[in-house]
């Protein structure tokens, strides 16, 4: 029996009968519908809906768009993301196309492919994934087809996925708009500590083992004559990119992205914002993997700017403070800032 969240009829945005695409709800909105049809394309095809039974073609069409091309997981087959292209490009605001990706399904044959890309997350190995593969050269076709106003969006391990394929993409020059829901934080979520002190406590001390530990790294590995510099150059060249991420505080997947720019604007005010700019720049992980001499892969989740956009309503559960269908609702209390390295 399908979920009732599936069904757009019954839990879709249907008061967004017209999308004003300069309004930030509308493109929120919408941009998560797409990643919702990913998900409900990956039902369809686990409980064999096909046709006029498929649930999956309204969280598109509703908005004039059609499904371009599924993206297509080569180690399960399944329907991992999708690229929808716009019926009538109406303004130019209207993106001509977004590319989508689900986040981890816990039911049917994808659950224990998903649970592997988890871990490859963890361990800062994402990018060598077939499947982020598949994602990254999708991203280039559609570019060098000469395709613009390009978006990217994704949810939780899909929104690391996106993540990754934006930062890719910085590296070429190339800046996409990118939507990102509920992007998981590869780190202990301090954010969810409730006494203020000690959080706070905690991160300032972080901030400086941090950073120490990177000094420390970059004084051995010039004795042994590496040349490498004293700031993460590709740290810094993301700057100009602004994604756009979406985060619950009841989350414990994303909630830590709350306090990881909250607390470099403090370090700021506290007249220490180097220690801080310089520790968000670094995990201890990657760190530990420079001082042991094993090459490691810039951190995933760290950035240097972003707009965030928390939702302050009360979650009932940790299952819905991690939803989805959260962020095409009108009735959720948000509060957005951006944030520059």
């Amino acid at each position: 029996m399908a979920s009732e969240r599936d069904n757009f009829e019954l839990s879709g945005p249907l008061h967004l009968t017209t999308i004003d695409w300069t309004d930030v709800d509308h493109r929120r909105s919408v941009a998560a519908s797409m990643v919702q049809g990913v998900y409900v394309m990956q039902r369809d095809r686990q409980e064999n809906r096909q046709g006029s039974d498929s649930l999956a073609p309204p969280w598109w069409n509703f908005f004039h768009f059609e499904l371009h091309s599924q993206l297509i997981d080569d180690a399960d087959s399944s329907i991992f993301g999708a690229i929808y292209k716009s019926k009538p490009h109406l303004t130019p605001s209207t993106p001509s196309h977004i590319i989508a990706f689900r986040g981890t399904v816990t039911k049917g044959d994808a659950f224990s492919r998903d649970l592997q890309l988890d871990l490859h997350f963890l361990q800062n190995v994402l990018h060598q994934s077939s499947r982020f593969q598949i994602a990254i050269q999708s991203v280039r076709n559609l570019i060098a087809s000469g395709n613009q106003n390009i978006w990217l969006t994704g949810h939780s391990l899909g929104s690391a996925m996106a993540m990754l394929a934006g930062k890719t993409m910085v590296k070429n020059g190339i800046l996409l708009e990118s939507h990102l829901f509920n992007p998981p934080f590869a780190s202990p979520p301090i954010e969810n500590i409730k006494n203020k002190k000690v959080k706070h406590g905690l991160r300032i001390a972080s901030s400086f083992v941090t950073a120490g530990l990177a000094v420390a790294v970059k004084i051995k590995n010039t004795h042994q004559q590496k040349n490498l510099p004293s700031i993460n150059n590709s740290f810094v060249d993301l700057a100009n990119w602004v994604p756009c991420l979406y985060v619950n505080p009841g989350d414990h997947i994303c909630s830590e992205y709350i306090g990881y720019f909250g607390h470099r604007r403090k370090m700021e005010k506290m007249g220490v914002g180097v220690v801080g700019r310089f520790a968000s720049q670094h995990s201890v992980a990657g760190l530990f993997m420079d001082a042991i001499g094993k090459e490691s892969h810039d951190p995933l989740h760290l950035l240097p700017t972003a707009n965030l956009t928390v939702n302050l309503s009360r979650a009932r559960d940790l299952k819905e403070a991690h939803g989805i269908h959260q962020w095409w609702r009108y009735d959720q209390q948000l509060e957005s800032r951006t944030y520059r390295g």
